[in-house]
């Protein structure tokens, strides 16, 4: 494996790294002060005695090591760092009688060093180390039997004083930044949490407006189209007129029909069935017929025509869904609310751009009022101009009403064409 593929080496491994060096040189020390006693003379006083306090010694050292790691991995609820000073002095002490039996137990003062600048506070660490390294040049200068103690046995200790506590320095530094990038990888974690569950938030509310939009101009529109035909129809039973109660039995057979493929394909996720069906000049040519024919099923006169202009291109599902469906809502308002006698819906291509315009010459309305009129509407009615909004605002297109009270109104809408559009290719079959 290359040093490219190799897994990074971060503060905490090296952390580990250096605990399990301690360990290990503790336990090889204390293995040949055990070892120097047993290839001593068999006559020597104390010889077991200290062999068994070298035992006794490992087995302390080993108790508080594996505390500390089984509290370390959540194996072990209490906390045994509140002993850790009575675990030290217990150590340190043993190891002090061993040291007076045989100097070769000095050399565990090393590993020693660490551990006081590590679980003492901050002065007294360098303290014991400064007081320990005194007891291990005398200990040593002792066991020459020289007047004056030699210059190794003093410089020996000296040294290995001064590297344990520059390196227990770094080890504290490194420890920092451990703990930095640890709170940093939980801070991280939580951002992505909070994050993810803000997008799982926005997806939902945006599949809310989608499903809010694809109800209300396919099966609200279609429900308020049968209930107003069905009026129409009773009225006619009730004054004879058989011929038109039929007629508007047929439209409200037929605008049920369409609902229910709306719903089994809006169940789906599909597009709009006419678009399935036939091209988005012929959708909207039919559309118009069809709402002419509601209109007179009501009883109403609404001459509705369709106008195509240019020579029609590819274009996107997305446009086709989004224009035809302007078509509806434009179309619904104009015979619910407008009182229109001629509607004209024109579809036009002008190259960088694909234009639906719907024009009636109904009563008209002021536009900067239509939001306040809309939110006095006690039904919840009055979301189909938002809902073309934000259609057209999906398709970085433009939305514009121009209306006046008596002068009817035109709703504009202007779809870019980008390199995805085909010229030449038809819409009409």
């Amino acid at each position: 494996m290359s040093a490219v593929d190799a897994s990074p080496v971060t503060s905490g491994t090296i952390l580990r790294f250096l605990r399990v060096t301690l360990h290990v040189g503790f336990a090889g020390l204390l293995a040949v002060g055990v070892l120097r006693l047993l290839i001593q003379p068999e006559g020597r006083n104390g010889r077991y005695f200290f062999i068994a306090l070298s035992v006794l010694l490992a087995v302390v050292y080993l108790v508080g090591t594996v505390a500390e790691k089984r509290f370390s991995t959540g194996a072990l609820e209490r906390n045994p760092r509140r002993f850790a000073v009575v675990w030290l002095a217990l150590i340190t002490l043993i190891w002090a009688v061993l040291m007076l039996g045989s100097v070769d137990f000095s050399w565990l003062v090393f590993p020693l060093f660490f551990l006081h600048l590590h679980l003492l506070p901050r002065w007294v660490g360098p303290g014991m180390v400064v007081l320990m390294t005194v007891g291990v040049i005398l200990a040593q200068w002792m066991s020459t039997g020289a007047s004056a103690p030699p210059l190794p046995v003093i410089v020996g200790p000296l040294f290995g004083a001064a590297f344990a506590v520059v390196t227990s320095k770094a080890y504290l530094l490194l420890y920092q930044e451990g703990e930095v990038q640890r709170r940093a990888a939980d801070e991280l974690r939580r951002t992505r949490a909070e994050l993810a569950a803000t997008q799982h938030e926005s997806g939902v509310l945006a599949e809310r407006a989608r499903l809010a939009r694809e109800i209300h101009d396919t099966l609200a529109q279609g429900f308020s189209s049968i209930i107003l035909v069905s009026r129409a129809a009773l009225r006619s039973l009730n004054s004879g007129d058989v011929e038109s109660s039929k007629e508007s039995l047929d439209m409200i057979e037929a605008t049920a029909a369409e609902n229910l493929a709306e719903a089994r394909n809006f169940v789906r996720g599909l597009s709009a069935p006419a678009l399935a069906e036939a091209s988005l000049v012929e959708s909207l040519s039919r559309l118009c017929t069809k709402t002419q024919r509601e209109a007179a099923a009501r009883g109403g006169s609404l001459r509705c025509s369709f106008r195509l202009d240019g020579e029609p291109v590819d274009l996107p599902q997305p446009y086709k869904v989004t224009l035809l469906r302007a078509a509806q809502a434009s179309l619904a308002n104009v015979w619910l609310h407008a009182k229109a006698g001629s509607a004209v819906v024109s579809l036009a291509f002008l190259g960088s751009e694909v234009t639906l315009d719907v024009f009636d010459d109904g009563r008209g309305f002021e536009p900067e009022k239509l939001a306040d009129t809309v939110a006095e509407r006690a039904d919840g009615s009055g979301f189909g101009l938002q809902s073309l909004h934000e259609r057209v605002l999906a398709q970085h297109g433009t939305l514009a009403i121009e209306s006046a009270p008596g002068e009817g109104t035109v709703v504009a809408i202007r779809l870019p064409l980008g390199m995805g559009t085909n010229a030449g290719q038809g819409e009409i079959a």
